[in-house]
């Protein structure tokens, strides 16, 4: 079974109910709502529709509500695109209406870059297939000079090379977009552009005085948020991290980015953080049938390095493949989650723990790699429990059962978990083992014979009491 998640972004070509249902039949685990794009019915719309596809093919799939952040962007052009060449001279003019771009001048979504830059400042334009240079700036307009030459198209994004842009995280329309969050009740809610802690504590104020209850994502796109201590401060401020390696290569360097993945998402883990890699990941399945091999290799080593979930953008958006790439994915996962890196750990075998419930989910994933055990039960209430289990790299197949269909969901994104939805509260203990062994037995995940590990709480229901851990043989006499 595959462990690492697959999150995909809805859109134009998976508008439909058909289509949702294909992609969720592939393999996704977690579809996520762009706010930069779409209205309140149409996200309402899209999330209702998902959770009809999940409940007809009998899967469960979280919903990820994806925050715009700063609109760090261009303007539009009055013909939809120009053409710059080598050595041309070009304007960003904060003051020009937001649709009048010609070849000399574009308008800008973020007013404040006048204020911002320097010169020599270089900015990069559409992940920087368009980089310009800061030569003057004069009043509202910034005078530049193309370094290199390409098409620039309406709303592109736009960056400065080594980060430092002072836009808040949260605009006025992500404090819109959180109370819509809330509303159509998203699992989880990312946050753009954070720089520091702070941001992410703002964010989760004002989604509770929503009354939402999604766990936050901070999208590390930032120089700021991949030094240290702002990185461990703003991943202990969210439940988990997002790699957007789209606006993070621009400002860090893209030749900077591998290692700063792979220390991004060893540290997520070792904080008891999910993560999830984001960012072109299989861009050319956008059109064509096949991914180019370097895709393969880029899913695969970040399968290989931990991470929760991998992530597609316009492959499944505007893709000519939704359902198709999907699979493809999977596959890739699948294969590279062979590899004996991805099954051993010596995760914290030097920390002390915090919380009884955390040290039971140490001792379980240390006896299950160690005693050949077949399959864990974790009967939980918040879906904790579950979390710490898949921060230690193994094999094993995790099962997190739970009566509340918002934990399910909030576990469908953690590597190696398996979320299984029961009817109501197993609040007997003495019977607890017995039905979680009769599920697993009755979904084929065991057979007679098979060594299961069950972890539950004394007082059943309960969010944070598990201090049980029990090892049963299938078949054998088991009632408490």
């Amino acid at each position: 079974m595959r462990r690492t998640k697959i999150v995909a972004t809805l859109g134009p070509a998976t508008n439909t109910p058909e289509a949702l249902e294909a992609i969720v039949r592939a393999g996704v685990d977690v579809v996520r709502l762009n706010f930069s794009h779409g209205t309140l019915e149409e996200h309402q719309c899209r999330a209702q529709l998902i959770r009809d596809a999940a409940k007809k093919v009998g899967r469960t799939v979280g919903i990820l509500g994806d925050l715009q952040g700063p609109k760090l962007r261009i303007a539009k052009f009055r013909d939809g695109k120009i053409t710059l060449n080598v050595g041309d001279t070009f304007i960003l003019d904060a003051a020009l209406a937001a649709d009048a771009g010609d070849q000399t001048r574009v308008g800008l979504g973020y007013k404040e870059l006048v204020h911002d830059v320097v010169i020599g400042d270089e900015l990069w334009l559409d992940d920087g297939r368009i980089v310009l240079v800061v030569e003057s700036i004069n009043g509202t307009e910034i005078h530049t000079r193309s370094v290199n030459g390409g098409v620039l198209s309406n709303n592109k994004g736009l960056n400065r090379r080594g980060g430092g842009l002072s836009a808040a995280a949260l605009t006025d329309k992500d404090i819109e977009d959180i109370q819509i969050a809330a509303a159509i009740k998203v699992d989880f809610l990312a946050v753009s552009f954070p720089r520091s802690a702070a941001d992410m504590h703002e964010a989760r104020r004002l989604l509770i005085e929503a009354g939402g209850t999604a766990a936050l994502v901070a999208k590390i796109e930032r120089v700021e948020s991949v030094r240290q201590p702002d990185m461990d401060e703003i991943l202990l401020a969210s439940d988990a991290i997002m790699v957007a390696r789209g606006d993070l290569g621009v400002e860090i360097g893209d030749a900077k980015l591998p290692l700063v993945q792979k220390s991004l998402i060893k540290r997520a883990r070792e904080l008891n953080r999910a993560v999830i890699t984001a960012t072109q990941m299989m861009e050319t399945m956008t059109d064509n049938p096949i991914p180019t091999r370097a895709e393969v290799f880029d899913v695969a080593n970040a399968v290989i390095d931990g991470t929760d979930a991998v992530m597609l953008s316009g492959e499944t958006a505007v893709g000519k493949h939704p359902a198709l790439v999907v699979q493809t994915m999977a596959a890739i996962c699948e294969e590279a989650e062979q590899a004996i890196e991805v099954r051993t750990s010596r995760h914290r075998v030097a920390e002390k723990f915090e919380r009884v419930d955390e040290a039971i989910a140490m001792a379980t994933m240390y006896t299950a790699n160690h005693l050949g055990v077949r399959a864990i039960a974790a009967l939980t209430e918040s879906g904790s429990t579950p979390l710490w289990m898949s921060r230690i790299s193994s094999g094993i197949p995790i099962y997190a059962l739970t009566s509340r269909e918002d934990t399910a969901r909030r576990v469908s994104l953690y590597r190696g978990v398996y979320p299984v939805c029961v009817k109501q509260p197993i609040t007997d203990p003495k019977v607890a083992n017995r039905e979680a062994v009769e599920l697993m037995l009755n979904e084929k995940i065991v057979a007679d014979g098979d060594l299961v590990i069950i972890t539950k709480g004394d007082l059943m229901g309960r969010q944070g009491g598990t201090n049980m851990l029990k090892i049963l043989r299938v078949g054998e006499h088991h009632n408490g």
